[in-house]
């Protein structure tokens, strides 16, 4: 089994506004002394991981991110006939096994029995605490601190495994991070562009104003994305309690979200959903390395995917080259060709 998996994808969007910045405009990054549209890691990762596709895979074994335990919690254990002050303090022994309570004291809206931070749980450790919350609402006594330590168990949620998890404040449920995503770029320089929009009143007749009932602005730009994800299985499968088929599942669940799943940033108003247009998937033991520096000189053309695609094999070719070989075994498809499959990259990553 090779301890690294690399994915390199490239990614069409049509005029777009998948990733929004602080002022509602696509975000951006310089690379290469040229202006280029840009993805985070983190929309990324959680348009695959809240997918349809992801969740028909890995049905059952999808965590979920909240502030708001508690508060689950506290309702659960006055639905049992908890007085409200028991209630609430048992739930934030409870929650605060996985982050620091926000207050110690009640709150409006129950504020108090939010923690921190987001807490990924998984659905292991949510059934975990259902049963404890069943368990100290029958016997009317608080729960143990024998019992609260056993409400970890993150070792069957392939989010949680493939994306890591940091509690702060409870660093003993921390899980390091078996899949790397890069932040997708344009492999080419963009300008950000602004649409002029109205919303016209339908019970307006125009016999007295005949103005548009709202004018506005929104940015977009289109182009074509470079991703780059870097997994390593062995780690993966050990954050999976070493369940090998879990973690081919897993794998092809990944692999079917990242080539299928867009961001869903503004996809009402431009229905910009995609396919990825060429995938290359690598593996092997040695260490992992990016194929951005393919696209450093931004490309230009009408043909951008070919020429995309013939940038990142040239430098595979060159990698190998001067490094030696960089990996053990490689496969691909291409749209624009229509050459491979996804099923075949599939069969390729998980066996």
């Amino acid at each position: 089994m090779s301890r690294f998996i690399q994915l390199h994808l490239l990614v069409s969007y049509p005029p777009s506004n998948l990733n929004r910045d602080d002022t509602g405009r696509p975000k951006t990054a310089i690379v290469g002394d040229a202006n280029r549209l840009r993805i985070s890691s983190q929309s990324l990762k959680r348009a695959w991981r809240t997918s349809d596709e992801f969740e028909a895979a890995m049905g059952g074994h999808v965590g979920v991110r909240t502030k708001e335990m508690g508060i689950k919690i506290f309702n659960a254990l006055q639905a049992k006939d908890i007085d409200e002050k028991k209630a609430r303090e048992w739930a934030k022994l409870i929650a605060s096994q996985f982050g620091k309570s926000k207050s110690d004291k009640k709150t409006e809206n129950n504020q108090d029995l939010h923690v921190e931070q987001l807490v990924h749980f998984s659905p292991e450790e949510q059934t975990a605490i259902d049963a404890l919350v069943t368990e100290v609402a029958n016997s009317g006594i608080a729960p143990t601190e024998e019992q609260l330590k056993l409400l970890s168990k993150p070792k069957q949620a392939v989010d949680i495994a493939m994306f890591g998890r940091m509690l702060a404040s409870s660093p003993a449920f921390n899980m390091e991070a078996a899949v790397q995503v890069a932040h997708a770029i344009t492999i080419h320089k963009v300008a950000v562009e602004d649409d002029y929009f109205t919303a016209v009143d339908d019970l307006n007749n125009g016999d007295e104003d005949s103005g548009s009932a709202h004018i506005g602005e929104a940015g977009f730009g289109a182009g074509v994305f470079y991703l780059y994800v870097c997994i390593n299985r062995e780690l993966l499968q050990s954050n999976l309690g070493d369940d090998a088929e879990l973690t081919k599942q897993s794998l092809h669940a990944l692999l079917n979200a990242a080539t299928k799943v867009s961001p869903t940033g503004k996809q009402n108003s431009f229905a910009s959903r995609a396919y990825a247009a060429y995938v290359l998937a690598e593996k092997g033991d040695q260490q992992p390395r990016s194929l951005a520096q393919a696209f450093l000189k931004p490309v230009t053309g009408a043909d951008m995917l070919e020429r995309a695609v013939k940038e990142l094999t040239k430098r595979v070719d060159n990698f190998d080259s001067v490094y030696g070989k960089c990996a053990e075994a490689r496969e691909s498809f291409n749209v624009e060709t229509g050459e491979g499959s996804l099923e075949t990259l599939i069969t390729f990553i998980a066996e």
